[in-house]
């Protein structure tokens, strides 16, 4: 079976998403999770984030604006790949669908935006946010922008990020809840199911594998986001943003 994540349709949705107009009145998602992540910052240091499923890379360079360094790693190769190659300055090319087989030929290039200075600061890699390398450690900030219901083992997921993260540092987590057993198998679930009889949320999951180490520092917050799939056809989501402060000690 053939990786969607790895397809030419989904990696033209997929720019388009991160580096195309947006629709319906709806800020772009990318942009506008990398601008709350450096507004929760406050005063904290802001010496290297790590943004986990940053997908083909817009929401990482706009962490770059407010970090010394800024990491970006997807599961995805071809993601990647397109994320690296606008870094280094090429244009990519990717088709709009419009219906059928009917569409348009796009382009996009970082000279568009304003991250000229901002790319050297950044870095991608190909990677499973489930097994990161022990490199991974140190950071100020790591956001995990729809990932939480994409990885196979949320709790394994959750448990890893207590190492990553400098103390006081934040770890904000931004999801629709999309959840699906064929990226979660049911019994990983951690959420969006009844437990002893009671509804338990994402939030409910997250806050009991995170309260060792975490402190839910704010409110949720709802974050709609819109992906065009056809001329008349797209995802209209709202995600919810949650802002975890690692524990000192």
């Amino acid at each position: 079976m053939t990786n969607p994540y790895e397809t030419d349709e989904l990696l033209n949705q997929y720019l388009a998403f991160h580096y195309g107009v947006d629709y319906f009145d709806v800020p772009n998602y990318p942009v506008r999770c990398a601008q709350l992540c450096l507004e929760f910052m406050g005063n904290r240091p802001r010496r290297k984030a790590l943004d986990l499923g940053c997908a083909v890379g817009r929401s990482t360079f706009e962490l770059a604006l407010g970090f010394d360094t800024a990491v970006g790693v997807d599961l995805s190769a071809r993601f990647i790949d397109a994320a690296q190659a606008l870094q280094k300055g090429n244009t990519l090319n990717y088709f709009l669908h419009d219906e059928g087989d009917l569409g348009r030929a796009m382009q996009v290039s970082l000279a568009n935006f304003n991250y000229s200075e901002c790319s050297q600061r950044v870095e991608f890699s190909q990677g499973d946010a489930c097994k990161l390398g022990a490199e991974h450690t140190g950071y100020d900030l790591i956001f995990a922008g729809n990932l939480i219901d994409r990885v196979n083992n949320p709790t394994g997921f959750l448990n890893d990020m207590p190492k990553r993260i400098v103390p006081g540092g934040l770890l904000v987590i931004s999801s629709p809840y999309t959840l699906l057993t064929e990226h979660t198998p049911k019994e990983n679930w951690i959420g969006g199911i009844e437990e002893h009889g009671k509804p338990k949320t994402m939030l409910d999951g997250m806050q009991e594998v995170l309260a060792p180490h975490f402190n839910l520092v704010r409110e949720p917050l709802n974050v709609p986001f819109v992906i065009r799939e056809t001329a008349r056809k797209y995802q209209h989501s709202i995600a919810e943003m949650t802002v975890w402060e690692k524990k000192a000690g």
